[in-house]
């Protein structure tokens, strides 16, 4: 897969979630980090894989928890 960069909005709209919670669950470690397009600039972006990766373990967790349950 190449690695394709999402900004913000993108990320939003992939995930269903607000820019706000997604901030947050990165600064609780629970979502990718994103990365600083350009050295000494301030836009960020995540690299879509890490956001489907992040999407496909959630999907995974709530398997493994159906199958305990």
């Amino acid at each position: 897969m190449n690695n394709k960069f999402l900004r913000i909005k993108s990320v939003c709209e992939i995930v269903g979630l607000s820019k706000s919670y997604i901030y947050q669950l990165v600064s609780n470690k629970q979502f990718p980090q994103p990365i600083q397009i350009v050295e000494g600039g301030s836009a960020k972006a995540w690299l879509e894989s890490e956001v489907v990766a992040w999407i496909n373990s959630r999907i995974a967790d709530r398997d493994n928890n159906a199958e305990v349950a």
